[in-house]
């Protein structure tokens, strides 16, 4: 199936947002912690709007967030260049079991509190 244009305009805005807020937390932050931050939190992020959101959202606010925001803002290339350049050492082994490790358990958390929050997200109507 192919996007439709407000699909396309809304990735292509969100990956505008997803990516500066990317180069910011960068900037502040700095490697490796960014990269770890930023995916453990885009991770949760992801879980918690699939439980809530996607259901009931129009598929062109699921390309923007999903694709588009989150897309853009984490990246498991720069997971793997960071990994590659701590090299082979213990942290190196350390950031790569907390990347995935968190990874996972911010994704499970995301989808459990989005799961119970009350009342239901449902697409805008009342």
């Amino acid at each position: 199936m192919r996007p439709t244009w407000r699909e396309l305009v809304a990735v292509l805005i969100g990956g505008l947002l997803g990516t500066g807020a990317r180069l910011a937390i960068d900037t502040v932050v700095g490697q490796p912690i960014s990269t770890l931050a930023i995916n453990v939190t885009g991770s949760f992020a992801l879980g918690l709007l699939v439980a809530r959101l996607w259901s009931s959202a129009a598929p062109w606010l699921r390309a923007g967030l999903g694709a588009g925001l989150l897309g853009s803002f984490t990246t498991f290339s720069a997971f793997a260049v960071t990994l590659v350049e701590l090299g082979f050492t213990w942290g190196a082994a350390l950031y790569l079991v907390l990347s995935v490790g968190l990874g996972l358990v911010a994704a499970w958390a995301g989808l459990r509190i989005g799961s119970r929050l009350v009342p239901a997200i449902d697409g805008g109507t009342e």
